[in-house]
């Protein structure tokens, strides 16, 4: 399955609490299950006013209707084309 890395501007989000995240965490995967077993939300990272998606999807379209109806923009999506960590150099 694809992947693809979400780039969402949300103001503010650097200083959100455990249970605004958890709130926007429940709002995610609301709407993840709306729209069925074909999207996965794997993990983000917070940075300043900014996350960082990644999503299992079978295109990036999906992606992009789950950002509508959640409510999280997404600004930029990228598909992920390769990964490569420590480890890549002994294989």
């Amino acid at each position: 399955m694809p992947q693809f890395l979400i780039e969402r501007h949300i103001p503010g989000i650097e200083r959100m609490g455990p249970q605004e995240l958890q709130a926007v965490a429940r709002k995610s995967n609301r709407v993840l299950a709306d729209l069925g077993s074909q999207i996965r939300w794997i993990h983000s990272y917070v940075v300043d006013g900014k996350s960082f998606c990644v999503y299992e999807a079978p295109d990036e379209e999906l992606s992009r209707e789950h950002g509508r109806l959640s409510g999280f923009p997404c600004n930029k999506i990228l598909e992920v084309l390769r990964m490569i960590d420590p480890g890549t150099e002994t294989t």
